[in-house]
């Protein structure tokens, strides 16, 4: 038995904290009260002036790829250091779970930026999966079946229309994860394979998931007022984007969920009023809308992702003749002078071994060392990459609109963010959500027991996570200590956490003050099905 004594609870509700006890047996939470009365053989932890919620739940994952691997321990030890207990994994239709197992086609699988290298195997259903990572991996891990995952199994990266079989195919992948405990569906419309799938075949993907009342998550065709992905003039593609899902989701009920709330380029900025005038048109509409956010300005994705859907699809020859290039350069110069997103704002996180002196860099500062224009060096910074690469860009948010939208009540935290073995890390797995919280005692943010419930509470309903994200009797003992004297005054984007304590994981204590339990989070984690 474990007794936490005298802590402001925020039990995940969202309702006003609450002085009171907390007791733990094993991986339960048993009791919670004003005064519990500490018995000989309990151990005792005095919380006097600090608080306890829960253990926050990243709502926006990738590290479905990383429970798997062989040493899972480092790729989960920056975000245990924010108070993270569990994730959403499976996001952007790059699930690493939901594909057939004798596919020809498992090398396309992650989308470019996932793989499975150095995992402990392949695991092509969610029983499958669950049984590999439970007790064998450092958090709690529940998975979206991703779309680009199903459809890359059954086509690959081929640029059409599924057949009839094929698209059948895909759908008994899908449905089969939902029977196995997959807590929804997650598209990824800007990465291959995800790119070519047409409304029809995005519509028996929404009918599955209104079927098992599961969230469809998606990350939207666009995200900036102009892309590759549609014809320059007219409506902003973010909110061509946006019309797509609103297509797909009119006159059901199903839970739609639009992946990171984000505005790349400053000129998209603009979208931001009407974004939420539809997500909140089509709640009324009776779809269960939702979305999350990042507490960061600027994302991760691969080096492709400025390039158009009909330049990927062509062969490398194709790639290089001069006319495709002509026409790339075209639409990628009136792009940026379109987007108020240039050159300058890609930084070049990783190639490949071998080429770490290009990496921090913009692709501006690189084109000038090679004396070549931007696009020369960008395509040669695809080839070199093998169109692998990866890139952080911004600005993808201000400080106002990631103020305004964490107030929504729709709106979830998220990291998406993940550990990568080489070049520049993503700032968001050191401190995303104490930027969260330093955001709400510092008024810029939602108030607090809101800011708490949308990483804990709100999560697990959300997805279905049954006995997390509470402080209830009957709920694991995922539980996160912090100083809210501590969050309020610290300083954010020093590549390291501030404020948080302690953390459980399933009643085991895996990080005390800058302490990290390095032996402990070897099995602390499980599957959440």
């Amino acid at each position: 038995m474990i007794l936490f004594k005298d802590a402001l609870i925020y039990d995940g509700t969202g309702s006003e904290p609450f002085k009171g006890d907390v007791l733990v047996d094993n991986d339960k939470i048993i009791k919670v009260e004003e005064n519990i009365q500490p018995e000989a053989e309990w151990e005792v932890v005095d919380l006097k002036g600090l608080s306890l919620s829960s253990g926050f739940i990243d709502a926006h994952s990738h590290n479905d790829w990383f429970a798997i691997k062989k040493e899972p321990q480092k790729y989960f030890e920056p975000f245990i250091r924010q108070g993270i207990t569990s994730f959403v994994a499976g996001n952007c239709g790059l699930s690493a779970v939901g594909f057939e197992s004798d596919t020809k086609h498992t090398d396309k699988i992650g989308g470019g930026l996932f793989s499975f290298h150095e995992t402990t195997g392949t695991y092509p259903s969610v029983s499958e999966f669950f049984s590999a990572i439970d007790g064998n991996t450092p958090c709690n891990i529940a998975v979206l079946a991703g779309h680009c995952t199903a459809r890359a199994s059954v086509a690959g990266y081929e640029n059409r229309t599924l057949t009839d079989e094929e698209l059948k195919k895909m759908l008994e992948i899908m449905e089969k994860a939902l029977k196995e405990g997959a807590c929804g569906l997650s598209l990824g419309l800007m990465y291959e394979p995800g790119i070519y799938a047409g409304i029809d075949e995005l519509k028996e993907v929404a009918r599955l998931c209104e079927k098992y009342d599961r969230p469809m998550t998606v990350h939207p065709r666009a995200c900036s007022a102009v892309s590759m992905t549609y014809p320059l003039l007219g409506r902003p593609h973010l909110l061509r984007a946006l019309d797509e899902l609103v297509e797909i989701a009119s006159g059901t009920k199903m839970k739609l969920h639009y992946s990171h709330a984000i505005f790349v380029g400053r000129r998209s900025f603009r979208c931001k009023d009407e974004l939420v005038e539809i997500l909140h048109g089509l709640r009324d509409k009776g779809v269960d809308i939702g979305f999350d956010i990042y507490s960061e300005l600027l994302g991760v994705s691969v080096i492709t992702v400025v390039l158009p859907a009909w330049y990927q699809a062509l062969s490398p020859a194709k790639k290089r003749h001069w006319f495709n290039k002509l026409k790339l350069g075209a639409l990628i110069r009136a792009t940026i002078l379109l987007l108020g997103f240039g050159w300058d704002d890609i930084q070049i996180a990783y190639i490949g071994k071998g080429y770490e002196q290009y990496e921090g860099k913009s692709v501006s500062q690189i084109a000038k060392e090679m004396g070549k224009s931007c696009l020369d060096a960008y395509l040669d910074l695809c080839e070199m990459s093998d169109f692998k690469g990866r890139v952080n860009m911004g600005p993808y948010s201000t400080p106002e609109i990631v103020s305004e939208l964490s107030k929504d009540d729709r709106c979830l935290y998220m990291t998406d963010a993940w550990v990568e073995d080489h070049g520049v890390q993503n700032p968001a797995i050191y401190d995303c959500f104490p930027k969260f919280l330093k955001f709400s005692l510092c008024g810029t943010g939602d108030t607090m027991p809101n800011t708490i419930r949308k990483m804990t509470g709100g999560v697990a309903d959300r997805f279905s996570i049954k006995d997390r994200g509470y402080i209830k009797p009957g709920c694991y003992a995922d539980l996160t200590v912090f100083d809210e004297a501590k969050l309020r005054n610290g300083q954010p984007d020093q590549q390291a956490s501030f404020g948080i304590e302690k953390v459980y994981i399933n009643g085991v204590k895996v990080l005390d003050g800058e302490t990290l339990d390095t032996e402990a989070i070897k099995t602390s984690g499980r599957a959440m099905r």
